[in-house]
């Protein structure tokens, strides 16, 4: 439970002076909904207002603070701007512009004749001087309020720096002393102040660099504390040793050699499952490396100890194809493999759940709806989790409560993580990595064209169908809203129906039904069709080798990891494929750099640690889909610089302080529910 201490930092944000609904609306689309929302969100810059005397021309371009004199008033009519003539004690004169609005505000503000302190950047226009909207117009009495430095916020349409500025000062307010939770020498060392201080600090000057480092690293030492817990109380719950005969993993007829990759991770993942600790292992295999059949011999060799396992998908296009390769796979042995998704309702849903509940199932495939409360398994021994980054540290914890005892969980990912993420987002795991691929496996092609050249790539795509070939079109991201994308999905697939005809084209897109989608999909995996539209909805867990080309229009919208996981899907067969990613002219730097990567390399290791340099932590992880705790105060560069210094000093905290048992250790439990890392300290506590 969280201390008392907090509550009022983690009070409604309404609980603030002047909230009403509509300031209420862009505060939600910064994610701003209590107090410490307001505390953590913290300036990115700052303007330094120079106080003058004299009106130079040397000064345009800076944000000045001086005091004016308004000498005359003009007005060019309804549509023009409102000027305000006003000099100087030395007699130069400045305009203040105003546009739009009601000229009788500015008149009301800088009244003729009367003094005013007036804070705005000063530009040249012509030959004269003109403040635009000045930020502050104040009576000189009261411009000793007005700061030199100010921060500057990230913002929302319908709110002002100056709004936010306010209501961070009320959530500061808010905020109590707490106790120190970082080894004393450390911050001594660093020369860091207390935790209360840095956040005044930092809101009171962005540049404060003493300040915006202390706040990161407390975040940082949280997360791995956090983690390190989770491995603690983990490891400390008895599993249950699951050591298979071979029987099933020996009558598996495989149509190759698995790499010495794929061998080394399976040795390894039975390593772990012969121990009485539960396995905690991240699977890292770049797309197509084989990380499909890690996981059947996993789930084999549970399946031969007697016990049940589960495989989690994050979507249902790639759990029913599991659920179809794991079965062709198996076709013929002794092991009953079910599906369940959250689209299986009445009869066949009930005998699945039967089935977990007698243990006559031995392996579930499915989406999060095999772990709802409803599903009970008889004797879960090994969870698989695929794509790990749809599948945050609660869910993982989620496992722990489906079985008598814990399960052994892996956890996979086709998105290769670079190290810094892995030990702050999977800190409590193990770490293995194919880094071989499987051999046949041909490295795909990638032009980056511009889409100036669009009738050109329409005719190669006519050569390719009529040569009997497939190919997907992956429509832009057009924003942060599936709505908008299948918009444009949906106006590809009809110019692209018109070229070459409704039977060849298939369109798939998120708000499309179950089993619509399906039917979409089935029919381009068998052949019926040759082309398929898509959004990002098939990025992961789509497998046809026939298809050998893939276009990626808008490429430029894209992050690197999610261009090389669309690339993914084609150089699945024997022959030469082909990524053509389609660009507007208009790039930016990052934009350019991504493109020039993703043709130079294959390579999805290089290609995540780029991304994480180019993008930032959130991103790269896909935190928007999985709710897992983003770092707000902690930049990529403060994770890689003081990762190892928290990691340290939290298995100091762990090992030699007390844990949290002891003075420090108090404090840190209040760090972990001030950070909202606190899954840690409930796992200890019902553990």
């Amino acid at each position: 439970m969280r201390p008392d201490i907090l509550n009022p930092l983690f009070a409604e944000i309404t609980a603030l002076k002047g909230i009403g609904p509509q300031l209420a609306k862009p505060l939600e689309r910064l994610g701003l909904a209590r107090a410490i929302d307001v505390a953590f969100h913290l300036p990115t810059g700052w303007i330094d207002r120079m106080r003058v005397d004299e009106l130079r021309m040397a000064d345009t371009g800076r944000v000045i603070t001086i005091e004016l004199t308004p000498t005359d008033y003009r007005s060019g009519g309804p549509r023009s701007p409102f000027r305000v003539a006003a000099a100087d004690k030395h007699g130069n004169v400045v305009t203040l512009v105003y546009f739009g609005g009601n000229p009788g505000w500015a008149r009301k503000l800088l009244p003729l004749g009367e003094p005013r302190v007036v804070s705005g950047k000063l530009e040249n226009y012509g030959q004269e001087l003109q403040i635009v909207h000045p930020d502050y117009v104040l009576a000189p009495g009261e411009s000793a309020s007005l700061p030199e430095r100010e921060a500057v916020y990230p913002l929302s349409e319908g709110l002002t720096g100056k709004r936010v500025a306010q209501l961070a000062e009320q959530a500061l307010e808010r905020a109590p002393d707490l106790a120190e939770w970082i080894e004393p020498s450390l911050k001594a060392q660093h020369g860091w102040p207390d935790w209360r201080d840095s956040l005044v600090r930092i809101h009171a000057n962005p540049a404060d660099k003493m300040a915006r480092d202390r706040l990161a690293y407390d975040e940082i030492f949280a997360n791995q504390l956090a983690l390190m817990l989770v491995r603690a109380s983990t490891r400390k719950r008895r599993g249950r040793a699951l050591k298979g005969d071979g029987r099933l993993r020996d009558a598996l007829k495989l149509p190759y050699a698995p790499t010495g990759a794929q061998r080394r991770t399976i040795a390894e993942i039975e390593g772990d499952m012969q121990q009485e600790q539960p396995m905690l292992r991240l699977l890292q295999g770049d797309v197509g490396s084989g990380k499909t059949l890690v996981a059947l011999m996993a789930l084999l060799s549970a399946v031969e100890a007697g016990a049940q396992g589960a495989l989690l998908a994050p979507t249902e296009i790639l759990a029913r194809q599991h659920y179809e390769t794991i079965t062709r796979d198996l076709a013929g042995m002794p092991v009953n493999v079910a599906i369940l998704t959250g689209r299986d309702k009445g009869r066949v849903r009930e005998a699945t759940l039967m089935g977990l509940a007698d243990g006559s199932i031995d392996i579930l495939i499915g989406t999060h709806a095999i772990f709802q409360d409803a599903v009970a398994y008889k004797n879960l021994g090994l969870a698989v989790v695929d794509e790990q980054h749809r599948f945050g540290v609660a869910q993982r914890l989620m496992l722990a409560q489906k079985a008598e005892h814990p399960p052994h969980l892996l956890v996979m990912t086709a998105t290769p993580i670079p190290r810094t993420l892995t030990l702050t987002h999977y800190g409590e795991m193990d770490v293995s990595r194919l880094d071989e691929m499987p051999p046949g496996r041909q490295p795909v092609e990638t032009r980056v064209i511009s889409d100036e050249r669009l009738p050109e790539v329409v005719d190669g795509l006519a050569r390719h169908l009529s040569g009997g070939g497939q190919a997907y079109w992956v429509c832009p991201l057009v924003e942060e809203s599936e709505t908008s994308d299948q918009a444009a999905a949906e106006e590809r697939a009809a110019a692209l129906k018109r070229r070459f005809g409704d039977d060849r084209v298939g369109l798939v897109h998120g708000r499309m039904k179950g089993a619509e989608k399906d039917a979409v999909m089935d029919a381009f995996q068998r052949g019926a069709t040759q082309l398929l539209v898509a959004t990002t909805v098939i990025e992961v867990g789509v497998n046809v080798p026939n298809a050998t080309l893939m276009i990626v229009e808008g490429a430029d919208r894209f992050g690197l990891a999610q261009l090389h996981q669309l690339r993914g899907r084609v150089g699945r067969g024997e022959g030469r494929s082909v990524c053509l990613l389609l660009r507007g002219n208009a790039l930016s730097e990052t934009s350019r750099a991504r493109l020039a990567l993703m043709r130079e390399t294959n390579d999805g290791f290089r290609i995540a640690e780029e991304d994480l340099r180019l993008r930032g932590a959130g991103e790269i992880l896909g935190t928007k889909q999985s709710g897992e705790a983003r770092f707000r105060l902690a930049s990529p560069e403060h994770l890689q610089h003081f990762l190892p210094v928290a990691t340290d000093d939290a298995r100091l905290l762990v090992d030699r302080d007390g844990g949290l048992q002891g003075v420090r250790g108090q404090a840190a439990r209040t760090a972990l529910y001030l950070f909202e890392r606190d899954s840690g300290v409930e796992l200890l506590r019902s553990g």
